[in-house]
Order: C-alpha cells, then sequence, then structure tokens
C-alpha cells in the first residue's frame, strides 16, 4: 500500500460509488474474461467520471454457479481475473487516483465446494468441524422462514448424503449457511477482513447480513445474536484498521435496517433498498407520495453514519420491501415484457426501465446525486446501457462494457464464442449506437452529462452529510426539498410529469436569498414573503444554491 495515501474516516459520506464485476470491465488477456489488468488500464477513464470509490463484486475462486458468490477460497483470486499481485496494482494504482476500493465479502454462505464444507460434512456429528455450518436430522426446524429464491428453491434446507443430515441455506442450495453459533467460524472470518485490510483496500459490503444466525420460532433474520457478531467484526476491524468502512447489505425494512447502524458501533452504511423501488413508483404515477412516505419512514441514523442509495445494481430491482398491491403495480408497470420478472422483482437496467428516456434517466440521477446518502452508479449506466432479458438469470444485467463499436464492443479481442457473455447487440441499446468512444465524443451525451453532475455534487458537501425537509409545491407532481450542512442550503426541485408543471414554494424563511441554478449558475430572482413561483418542463429539475446577501 502506497504509504503516502490517507484517508478522512468518513470519506464514505462523500463519496460516488461505481460497482462493477471484475469480469465485465475490460479483458486485457484475451481469454473473453475481464481481468484486473484492465481495470487498471481504465482507471483513468473512472477518474475522469469522478467516482471516488470503486466497488467490485466477488472475484474469488469460485465455480461461478452464483457469478463468485459461491466462494471456495477467501483468501484467493479466481485464475480468470489474475493474481494477488495484480489486485495488490489495482488498489494501489487507485490509490494514487485518490480512488479507494472496497469488495464484497460473502460471509454468511460459501459454495459446497469450499473446503470447510468438505470437512464439516465428513465430520462427526457434533465436531467443531461439523458445526462449521448448521445441520439438522429433518426439514422441520426453523419451520415457516420465508425462501428468498422462489424461482428456484423450494426448501431453506438440503440432504447431505455424506454427512446424513440436511444443511441449511437462505440462498442456493449449493450455497450451506456458515454457523455463527460457532466461535472459530467468526475467527475464520475476521482472519479473512484481516488479510485484505492488510492489502491496503477501504471496505467490505457484507453480503446478506441479516441472516447470520437462526433461531427456532423466529423469521431468522434480523436477530439480536446476528447484531452482536456484527458488534464483534466492527470493534475487530476498528482496533486495527479505523478508516475501514462496512457497507451493509440487509434487504430490510428501514426501521428494521436501522439496528445494523447499532450506536455507531455495527456498519458505516447500509443501503436503502426500499427507496429505490419507490422512486421508481413515483415516477411512474406521476406523483410524490411513494418517496415522501418512505422518508418519512426512515428512522434517524448516528452521525458517523450513512445510507446507500443508487436506482439499479447487478441483481434485480427487488420487490420484497413492497405491500402487495405496490408489487403488483410495479409489475404492470415495468415488466410487461416476458422473462423481465425474478423471484420477487424486475431484471432491469436503468435505461431500459425508463423506455431509454433521456430526461428520465437525468431526473431519476438527479435524485439519486441529491438525495440525503452516498450515491452508488452500476457500471455502463453513465452510458445509457441495456440489457437482454431472455439470458438465464441475472446474466442479462451483467453483460460486458461497450466501450467502442469495434469488435466485441471493445471489451475483448478474444473470438466472440469465448466471451464469458457477448455484449448486447439490438438495435437501441447494442454497443454500436450505445459505446464510451461515441459518447466522449458528443459534448451532449448522457456520459459528458453524468461527468458533470459528477463534479457539481463533489463540490457541496451538503448533499452527502446535510439534512433534508421535503416543501409543499402546491402540486403532488412536483418533488421539493432543502438540503443544508452548515453554511450550505440547497433548494431542489423535481417534476416527476412529462408534462411542464408549476410550483408555489414557501420559501419565506429564506426572505432575501439569491436562488443560483447551480448547473448553469444562473441567479433567479430574489425570495420575498410571497409564495415563490416556478414552472418545471416535463421531466425537468432544479438545483439552486441560496445565497444570502452580503
Amino acid at each position: 500500500m502506497d504509504p503516502s495515501y490517507t484517508r478522512d474516516f468518513l470519506w464514505y459520506k462523500d463519496a460516488i460509488i461505481y460497482e462493477t464485476h471484475v469480469k465485465a470491465f475490460l479483458d486485457t488477456s484475451g481469454d473473453g474474461v475481464g481481468d484486473f489488468a484492465g481495470l487498471i488500464e481504465k482507471l483513468d477513464y473512472l477518474e475522469d467520471l469522478g467516482i471516488t470509490c470503486l466497488w467490485l463484486l466477488p472475484f474469488f475462486p469460485s465455480p461461478l454457479r452464483d457469478d463468485g458468490y459461491d466462494v471456495v477460497d477467501y483468501t484467493g483470486v479466481h485464475p480468470s481475473y489474475g493474481t494477488l499481485k495484480d489486485f495488490r496494482r489495482l488498489v494501489d494504482e487507485a490509490h494514487r487516483r485518490d480512488i479507494a476500493v472496497i469488495i464484497e465479502l460473502v460471509v454468511n454462505h460459501t459454495s459446497d465446494q469450499h473446503p470447510w464444507f468438505q470437512l464439516a460434512r465428513s465430520a462427526p456429528a457434533g465436531s467443531p468441524e461439523r458445526d462449521f455450518y448448521v445441520w439438522s436430522d429433518s426439514e422441520a426446524k426453523y419451520k415457516g422462514v420465508r425462501i428468498i429464491f422462489t424461482d428456484t428453491e423450494r426448501s431453506n434446507w438440503t440432504w447431505d448424503p455424506v454427512a446424513g443430515a440436511y444443511y441449511w441455506h437462505r440462498f442456493f442450495s449449493h450455497q450451506p449457511d456458515l454457523n455463527f453459533d460457532n466461535p472459530r467460524v467468526l475467527d475464520a472470518i475476521l482472519e479473512v477482513l484481516r488479510y485484505w485490510l492488510e492489502m491496503g483496500i477501504d471496505g467490505f459490503r457484507l453480503d446478506a447480513i441479516p441472516y447470520l444466525v437462526e433461531r427456532d420460532g423466529t423469521s431468522c433474520e434480523n436477530l439480536p445474536e446476528t447484531h452482536e457478531v456484527i458488534r464483534r467484526i466492527r470493534a475487530d476491524v476498528e482496533r486495527t484498521y479505523p478508516g475501514c468502512m462496512l457497507l451493509a447489505e440487509a434487504n430490510q425494512w428501514p426501521a428494521d435496517v436501522r439496528p445494523y447502524f447499532g450506536d455507531g458501533d455495527e456498519c458505516h452504511m447500509a443501503f436503502h433498498f426500499p427507496l429505490m423501488p419507490r422512486i421508481f413508483m413515483a415516477l411512474r404515477r406521476e406523483d410524490v407520495e411513494p418517496i415522501q412516505d418512505i422518508m418519512q419512514r426512515t428512522p434517524a441514523i448516528p452521525e458517523s453514519c450513512q445510507w446507500g442509495l443508487f436506482l439499479r445494481n447487478h441483481d434485480e430491482l427487488t420487490l420484497e420491501m413492497v405491500t402487495d398491491m405496490e408489487r403488483d403495480y410495479m409489475v404492470l408497470a415495468y415488466a410487461r415484457e416476458p422473462g423481465t420478472v425474478l423471484n420477487v422483482g424486475i431484471r432491469r437496467r436503468l435505461a431500459p426501465l425508463v423506455d431509454n428516456g433521456r430526461h428520465r434517466i437525468e431526473l431519476l440521477n438527479s435524485l439519486l446525486f441529491s438525495f440525503p446518502g452516498t450515491p452508488i452508479i452500476y457500471y455502463g449506466d453513465e452510458i445509457g446501457m441495456g440489457d437482454d432479458v431472455r439470458r438465464p438469470d441475472r446474466d442479462g444485467v451483467r453483460t460486458p462494457m461497450q466501450w467502442s463499436s469495434g469488435v466485441n464492443a471493445g471489451f475483448s479481442r478474444a473470438d466472440p464464442a469465448a466471451l464469458y457473455s457477448r455484449p448486447i447487440d439490438d438495435p437501441v441499446y447494442g454497443y454500436p449506437a450505445v459505446n464510451v468512444q461515441a459518447q466522449l465524443r458528443d459534448p451532449s451525451s448522457l456520459l459528458h452529462w453524468m461527468r458533470n453532475m459528477i463534479r457539481l455534487r463533489k463540490q457541496f458537501r451538503v448533499f452527502g452529510r446535510g439534512s433534508m425537509e421535503f416543501l409543499s409545491a402546491g402540486n403532488r407532481k412536483v418533488l421539493a426539498y432543502v438540503r443544508r450542512w452548515e453554511e450550505d442550503t440547497i433548494l431542489c426541485v423535481a417534476n416527476l410529469s412529462r408534462h411542464p408543471q408549476p410550483a408555489e414554494l414557501d420559501l419565506s424563511e429564506f426572505a432575501g436569498a439569491t436562488p443560483v441554478e447551480m448547473l448553469g449558475y444562473t441567479p433567479f430572482r430574489v425570495i420575498g414573503r410571497d409564495p415563490y413561483v416556478l414552472t418545471l418542463g416535463g421531466y425537468g429539475f432544479y438545483w439552486f444554491e441560496l445565497r444570502q446577501r452580503g
């Protein structure tokens, strides 16, 4: 690690996170699979985009039955992606550009091919080795616990003929859950964290942490014992690597996610899963209510903690944390095409979800960048990449990055048949039409717009650290809110309708201030005591810096 590299302990509050899979970004070896060398080659692109943190999806040795979430070695690198030396170089090169690196840690389960499981299934019942995982003589234990992957799994238990017992799994049957009631399991996971922190990484996304501990008669989610495990992880990390950030992947209601922050002694960040579908719901309904409702139901969090915000990511647009009626509405509105529904969600990228509507893409990103929390961009969404719902599982949203209109989208020089996945090639989203090279040449492209918005957001810490207050606009189609932090006050106004809309805002609290539109640095009329009237074009938005006289 570069000894000159230092970082504010609250760096994650001001971060712009970019999520990608190593395999999907750039292949330099010619084997059809992206690698660490490719990521290193494109770090200048990411730096120019303005991101400040790179989040890498699992790159560990794996049978790849679940795209790397089925880990067989927590301290290695899948040979398709390179070597540990390549990974260390990636971290050093990212830090040289002031880009943090966080990695995925699949703490809830392993692959059934992991040496721990192979030892466990052969060890005597009741031994510490067997108890690395969760076993039962019948499927009756933990009865009534919901099945997450309803499309593929009939039970959370699978029979193992070698062990002569059932093993517990909340995800796929080839991913047995670790047993955190066994102290040796936590010790092993802590060793893994220390191993990667020693290489200089800046944090971990902790996958599937609501399910770490099981108890009969409960949902086996969000248990007090799970929080005790997380507190021990945080304390161990804080003791030796106080700048490390822990990001909780807890797809739960806001009130249930709140405990994952603890008293500032559990995770530093957690995803705000329920907000995301309601942003899309509000856009389709042209009504601010779904957004305001979920934000008002979001509890306060410790000062040192932060929400992680995203529009789309590597999974489906989850509809777990919505009502049945809301789920039906979202499927009707956004998943009419066959094959778009997966598990309890919609497997689409951002651009196809909004029919490639540029104004809607910009509006949604304006909300992402101005809401309280840290924005996360899924690779390719900065250029409006598409998807292919005909591909199995989630593969349709994990296609190669589209760098150019050349062979294989500029992703790889391999024979197309050797690619881990072929690039999108349809007329609307295919790489001849949507690629980085073309958008870099076009000043009006989505890529340039995203880069400008990111740079603007980074100038104002209020977006990552400030408070948020909703204002009435006298119009349910217009969302208005004020962000404040220290001396900065920002007014954001967004039209969720496809048609122009008026807004009347009570800004008398700011009488005498001049709203300066932040994209063009254009001053609007001074605020007085009367309602402040604005007109917004279809899917239009304003960010105003409220500047006081003198």
